[in-house]
């Protein structure tokens, strides 16, 4: 994988990661969210909700542009590993999520993972 290959899914991970959160704070803000059209409506309204949408369109396009330049066997467990690293770390810092020692020890064999296949 090329360097510039590699920062473009380091920054669609970052977006989706931040989307996630948005997505977490406006459902929050919206007092839930059951799968009804009142509730969906309530969502819509909450601007980190969508503005997590914005984000997620953004790391859509910048994937696909990842996808038309790498190979698809490395950048797909990058991305998902990155991304869920980010989302945890994230989680336990804004959310105050607790980070389990069990996450704690897949986070790390996650990062020797990104780590091996970034270099192959």
């Amino acid at each position: 994988m090329i360097f510039a290959g590699f920062m473009l899914l380091v920054i669609t991970a970052f977006c989706m990661a931040l989307a996630n959160l948005l997505i977490k704070a406006g459902i929050t803000g919206a007092g839930g969210f059951n799968p009804s059209a009142s509730a969906l409506f309530r969502l819509c309204r909450q601007p980190a909700f969508v503005f997590a949408f914005a984000l997620s369109g953004i790391a859509a396009l910048v994937w696909c542009r990842i996808l038309a330049t790498q190979k698809l066997s490395t950048c797909y467990p990058l991305f998902v590993s990155l991304t869920y690293l980010l989302i945890t770390l994230a989680a336990s810092y804004f959310l105050q999520e607790r980070i389990s020692v069990q996450k704690m020890a897949g986070l790390v064999v996650i990062v020797a993972g990104i780590t091996a296949v970034a270099r192959g």
